[in-house]
């Protein structure tokens, strides 16, 4: 149970409806193709995951109006927030200083 802790994952962020929903249309899914494919592995995990994958974009992308998450309403990500402007007193460093200077290629030949 203490590794359970140690994942880097926020628990509370975790959208449960979402999950749920999700883990409902895997066991319909696992029921039906289990039942279709009269209890052959191969067969009822092939089914299995073509009735997964149906339910989920039917799920996701289709605009059934119910208040669950889907691709649509989810936010776009929140672009970081750009610098301060400099002050007249502060001067601005480049990103990339040249550190050595070279003497002009004229000043070598005398």
């Amino acid at each position: 149970m203490d590794k359970l802790m140690d994942l880097p994952i926020d628990w509370a962020n975790v959208n449960w409806p979402y999950v749920i929903v999700l883990a409902l249309i895997v066991f319909i899914c696992t029921f039906i193709g289990t039942a279709l494919s009269f209890r052959r592995i191969f067969f009822g995990a092939v089914l299995t995951a073509l009735l997964f994958a149906a339910a989920y974009v039917f799920w996701t992308y289709y605009p059934h109006g119910l208040p669950l998450p889907t691709k649509a309403q989810e936010a776009a990500p929140i672009p970081p927030a750009p610098p301060p402007p400099a002050t007249a007193g502060t001067p601005i460093k480049p990103d990339n200083p040249v550190t050595t200077i070279s003497p002009p290629a004229d000043a070598q030949q005398r």
